[in-house]
């Protein structure tokens, strides 16, 4: 009776949303994962490897499309037959409204981390931004933005099944590296970055 209740994990599926998106990327729904796992391999090797233009390819399809439309239109006035089934091609403004609050969000959200990282307030931040920052520029000095692009579909659909399939031992990894880490950074904090002169502790010392 003593012993404490042991903390409730959250699955990945709920961390994903629980929709889905989230069976798709744990290959509940298998189907959608080979059609986007094999749409993008087929993307990336017809521009990579064929060398095909996308600009070439986009405007190919919409050449195609609008012909087959077109003819099929007037086929169908001259057949009686019906019109091809086109929705109605226009964005709500209820969907307008929710895509620009959505981006809102996320603009404010940048620009209060750049605003914190220049005026000097939050060096942890700073640090996290700049190695970030420096990991995405060496990962994609090796690749171009379409292989990156491949890599990243790639690891979203292999990642999270793998982390669903071992998250004990990988959060209980995770919990010693988060130590590590953590005991490393007290000590460049205590050596270094806090004697470092902060321009937020100037301003403080001039008011």
């Amino acid at each position: 009776m003593g012993d404490s209740a042991p903390t409730s994990r959250i699955s990945v599926h709920q961390a994903l949303g629980a929709g889905l998106v989230a069976d798709v990327l744990l290959w509940r729904k298998w189907c959608g994962g080979v059609v986007i796992l094999a749409s993008a391999t087929a993307f990336w090797c017809l521009f990579e490897l064929a060398t095909y233009s996308i600009v070439s390819f986009v405007a190919n399809v919409l050449l195609l499309l609008v012909v087959i439309l077109f003819f099929w239109a007037k086929s169908a006035s001259l057949l009686n037959r019906p019109l091809p089934p086109l929705p109605n091609l226009e964005i709500s403004e209820r969907n307008a409204g929710k895509i620009a609050k959505e981006l809102q969000v996320w603009v404010n959200y940048a620009l209060s981390i750049a605003h914190d990282i220049t005026l000097g307030q939050d060096l942890k931040l700073f640090l996290k931004v700049t190695v970030g920052l420096w990991f995405v520029s060496y990962i994609g000095s090796f690749f171009n933005f379409l292989t990156f692009i491949y890599i990243g579909i790639v690891l979203s659909l292999s990642v999270p099944m793998l982390y669903d399939k071992y998250q004990h031992h990988v959060d209980e990894k995770l919990s010693v590296t988060h130590k590590i880490m953590q005991a490393q950074y007290r000590k460049i904090d205590e050596t270094v970055l806090r004697k470092l002169p902060l321009p937020a502790n100037r301003v403080k010392k001039m008011q």
